[in-house]
């Protein structure tokens, strides 16, 4: 090779495709006869950079028709964001002289018990919980490891310039910062009687050990960092090093070598701190570029940007070279940016970048997967879809499968999300809320459950358990559950002895001794509970094998910690440890497509390209600051603020630009609303200007996706339903509380009592005047019942009794305890007050032939008068039907009873029913619970039905609904009469919504 001055650092610009163009000119360069590249040794910043030169290397000696040779030594340099450690060409088993890393796990629960111990030192109260301990745990592993990898000492916290930092900051900036000077103070003298060191401590000093032994002895064989752009100050050491080598190399990607010297001198000093006072991370615009970290990593390794050079060599598939300086221009500092008026029609050329706007998150995805269904279509195109949206990665991957198209994402989801994740989570949340309704079937009928007990007959008893849970929470535990096993799911076969095995699997849960229990006790009955419930396929998948990996690192350090946690809280602790968790896909996908994140986009290259979810806090993300030193503080010390993170996301879409074809795509909304396009994306627009703008627009892929599942044409406006069923489905009894529903809307009471269709409950609702009802009922019944013995019975023992055995939960009864039981005293009181009138039927059932209909129902009670007439009885929980409505027809319930035990079609009661009385347990207008109201017009009461006329009314509307619906050929209509105040069960099934418009208007009716 020939002779060089100065350092060996060159660029490859995006255009060109790192990968690709990286192995064009290594294999020239450093290829040697029968050895090939076996001696070279290459740096990367991560194992996916790993895979990605690997393929590379593959497409070029394909391309070159060559029969192969040994590919190079590649050296992972570790992603600290990736959470990869350090190949072990940089860490070999030699290095006995620098101490072990302490594992991450055993750091994060001993930093939650130096927590409390150092809020008890500075006398800060209230302390947090233990899962708010672990919380700022983790928040305080983070900063340190900030600090660690910029060499920053915890002394270093009270220097000069952060004090004057602090003094301009809110006070309980500096009450943040002597809580992590005081713990990590805590935490290093713990490092030092283990003999261990943090693992961002480790890194440098591997990177110290590796740079001090090439420059004293530098290696025969070549060595080439390639793609690393980590600013952390001895990697770039490190990287001078390597560029000072005879045989070495460093090799920058994106690198901009285009920059006007004016721009690259308005990114600021980036890291050349001159004196005590001037700081090295100025805020504003310039930390933004996606140049800055390159400068400053430029400006730690000591290289002068005119020291860095091109790379030789393109790779394959290459852009064409025009549109590196639109992308230069694309994102140059607000001060620079004014020359754009004056930038000629080349340099604002991006041929090949498309955008597309979509409407909403949903049609992005089928419009970014339809590109890549097209791009398929060509033989060896590769497609690359980069995004830092994981939802939009997952939506993108859900549309391929359409096609059999399976794509990994290589970002993967956090543990949490994942099937056996899930389930883990599941079983801590039954736990914590003592099998509540909601969490318990969501456990039951988890994908996973039940697999070793025969997972169809595991799913129907637990759909026939779900079914009888329906409604308000029972009593916490398991033991309520087991008689409603026994009571309204018996009705299901097998289903009691399925919940003795399920009860069996989930006992062990809920046997808690004095005290907190520990985290790692309790995570060995997770995964022994687990493993029960789901059998080996818990474990066998990829999600499977990353939980096991983290149930048994956190139970070992648990263990060692002694650490004790709630069951409250271990469901929030568990979830926010499993989102730090990453599942990647084992890579068996599609070999022409790809889903990145962002990070693990970096060195990627595809024939096409897109930029998926480019909106504002998505791409780039959101700032988010540091939680215990204020960003003043950062910057006095040194360390990157939240913004770099927003230039280094610009930086991985210059990239990202220099495709041969790109497609930036966006949607208008997200699922919280309207969305704000992404800063980069405003900037492609604003350069390539109104004129150049519509011929970049990709539309096509959104109208195909807008129709692709659309229906064809406008669909006709949907009738009025008027159902007209045969005479045999017609031909069916008539409860006495649906007569109201068949002449106010017929067509609920089709719905009911022809199609057989009941609302379900929600699990674990709010009590409903239904349940309510039926509470009361039982009481009332039970009351009367033991009346008839003893006329002194107490009725609130037996209230108790009753709510007792229906495991009401106790915060639900004690809401509606206090207000059901007032009302029901006041109706012991009006009984006791009225002894002239004797009970003689509660819950009664009755039924009578009309017209050759069978007419059903059950009187609440029935009272016979000192004249031998008979009083109906009708309790309510609400308020009673007006006189109106009962004239109307709508509620004539207490009619049909009273013809009932007219015609002695009710056992043991005969005689002339002459009251008819609504008992509502409801407030009156003294604001007392309970009154008494009655339809008819007697007494003071100047408006009702006469007393004479209410039964032959009755009588009436029965005959006319018999003849028109039961035993006539009327349609049921539905919402027939709109003053009828119906329930809204089945509006959702008569597709109210559809037709009730054009009705109000007059149309269509």
């Amino acid at each position: 090779m020939a002779e060089r001055s100065g350092p060996s650092v060159y660029s490859i610009a995006a255009h060109r495709g790192f990968a690709d163009a990286l192995v064009a000119g290594l294999v020239p360069r450093y290829a040697e006869p029968d050895l090939g590249l076996a001696r070279l040794m290459l740096l990367l910043p991560s194992t996916r950079a790993v895979r990605t030169v690997t393929g590379a290397f593959i497409r070029h000696f394909g391309a070159e028709s060559q029969p192969g040779m040994l590919m190079p030594r590649m050296a992972v340099v570790g992603d600290l964001d990736l959470d990869e450690m350090l190949g072990t060409l940089l860490d070999p088993l030699g290095a006995s002289d620098i101490p072990p890393a302490v594992e991450p796990t055993r750091r994060w629960l001993t930093l939650a018990q130096l927590v409390d111990q150092a809020m008890a030192a500075l006398g800060r109260d209230p302390r947090p919980t233990p899962a708010g301990r672990l919380r700022i745990a983790h928040e305080i592993g983070q900063t340190m490891d900030r600090l660690l990898v910029e060499g920053i000492a915890p002394d270093d916290l009270w220097k000069e310039p952060v004090m004057q930092a602090l003094a301009e900051v809110a006070a309980h900036w500096t009450e943040n910062t002597k809580l992590f000077y005081t713990v990590q103070t805590m935490w290093l003298a713990e490092l030092r009687q283990l003999g261990m060191v943090d693992a961002a401590t480790r890194r440098n000093m591997l990177f110290a050990r590796a740079a001090k032994r090439w420059r004293e002895r530098p290696p025969g064989s070549p060595i080439v960092a390639a793609g690393v752009t980590s600013t952390a100050p001895e990697l770039a050491k490190l990287l001078r090093v390597v560029a000072d080598l005879p045989n070495g190399a460093v090799v920058l990607p994106d690198f901009d070598l285009a920059l006007d010297d004016s721009v690259w001198d308005e990114l600021g000093r980036a890291g050349r701190g001159d004196s005590a006072d001037d700081t090295a991370f100025a805020p504003g615009d310039a930390v933004t570029h996606p140049q800055y970290h390159l400068k400053l990593l430029l400006n730690r390794m000591g290289v002068a940007r005119g020291e860095v050079r091109p790379w030789h060599r393109r790779g394959l598939g290459a852009a064409e070279p025009e549109r590196s300086h639109a992308i230069s221009s694309l994102f140059l500092p607000p001060q620079a940016s004014t020359g754009w008026v004056d930038l000629p029609p080349e340099k604002r050329r991006l041929a090949g970048v498309r955008i597309m706007e979509s409407a909403n998150p949903e049609e992005e995805a089928q419009a970014i997967a339809l590109l890549v269904r097209e791009a398929l279509e060509v033989p060896g195109k590769r497609v690359a879809v980069v995004t830092p949206d994981r939802g939009l990665a997952a939506r993108v991957a859900a549309h391929l499968r359409r096609w059999n198209i399976e794509a990994d994402d290589s970002a993967g989801r956090p543990l949490s999300k994942t099937p056996a994740g899930r389930l883990l989570l599941l079983l801590a949340e039954v736990a914590a809320e003592e099998a509540a309704p909601v969490p318990l079937m969501s456990l039951l009928e988890h994908p996973l459950a039940g697999l070793p007990f025969g997972r169809a007959d595991w799913l129907d008893n637990a759909r026939a358990l779900e079914l009888a849970l329906r409604g308000p929470r029972p009593a916490p535990g398991l033991a309520p559950l087991r008689g409603l096993v026994q009571g309204r799911a018996a009705k299901a076969r097998g289903i009691e002895e399925w919940w003795r095995e399920a009860e069996a699997i989930l006992a062990p849960l809920f046997s808690r001794g004095d005290g907190e229990p520990s985290l790692a006790d309790q995570l060995d009955a997770l995964a022994a509970a687990g493993e029960a419930l789901c059998g080996e396929q818990l474990w066998a998948r990829e999600d499977g094998r990353a939980l096991s990996a983290f149930v048994d690192d956190l139970r070992l350090h648990a263990r060692e910690a002694g650490l004790e946690l709630g069951p409250s809280d271990l469901p929030t602790v568990l979830r926010e440890a499993m989102e730090r968790v990453a599942v990647r896909p084992p890579y068996g996908g599609h070999p022409r497509v790809a889903i990145y994140g962002l990070l693990e986009s970096r060195m990627s290259r595809a024939d096409l390209v897109i930029c998926g979810g480019l909106n504002e806090g998505s791409w780039p993300p959101r700032p988010a600051p540091d939680p215990l030193l204020a960003p003043p503080v950062m910057r006095a010390l040194g360390v990157p603020g939240a913004d770099f993170r927003i230039g280094l996301s610009a930086h991985d879409l210059a990239g990202a630009l220099g495709a041969p074809e790109v497609v930036l795509s966006r949607a208008a909304r997200d699922e919280s609303g309207p969305a704000i396009p992404s800063r980069f994306l405003l900037r492609v627009k604003a350069l390539l200007g109104e004129t150049l703008l519509e011929s970049h627009r990709e539309k096509a892929a959104v109208e195909l996706a807008r129709a692709l599942d659309a229906a064809s044409g406008e669909p006709p406006p949907y009738p009025r339903p008027a159902p007209r069923p045969s005479a045999e489905q017609r031909d069916v009894p008539i409860a006495v509380t649906a007569l109201d529903r068949l002449l106010g809307d017929p067509y609920q009471f089709y719905a009911s009592a022809i199609l057989g269709l009941r609302r379900l409950d929600a699990l674990d609702a709010e009590p409903s005047a239904a349940w309510q009802g039926t509470a009361a009922h039982e009481i009332l019944e039970r009351w009367h019942l033991a009346r008839e013995s003893d006329p002194r019975v107490p009725l609130k023992p037996i209230a108790e009794d009753v709510l007792e055995e229906m495991n009401a939960h106790p915060l639900m009864r004690g809401l509606w305890r206090p207000r059901l039981m007032a009302a029901l005293e006041w109706v012991e009181a009006q009984i006791d007050a009225q002894p002239e009138r004797t009970v003689v039927a509660v819950e009664r059932k009755g039924e009578m032939i009309v017209d050759g209909v069978r007419i059903h129902g059950r009187a609440d009670r029935i009272d016979r008068l000192p004249g031998s007439e008979l009083a109906i009885v009708d309790y309510k929980t609400g308020k009673p039907p007006s006189w109106a409505m009962v004239q109307e027809g709508f509620a004539l319930q207490l009619g049909l009873i009273g013809m009932m035990a007219r015609a002695r079609g009710i056992e043991g009661v005969s005689g002339e029913p002459t009251a008819f009385e609504y008992w509502s347990l409801a407030k009156n207008r003294e604001g007392d619970f309970g009154y008494v109201e009655t339809p008819l017009r007697i007494g003071t009461k100047r408006v009702g039905i006469a007393p004479e006329s209410f039964l032959p009314l009755t009588e009436k509307k029965l005959h006319e609904a018999i003849g028109d619906y039961i035993k006539g050929t009327e349609p049921f209509t539905a919402r027939k009469n709109p003053d009828y105040p119906g329930y809204a069960d089945y509006d959702q099934l008569m597709r109210l919504d559809e037709w009730q418009a054009r009705l109000d208007d007059g149309d269509g009716a």
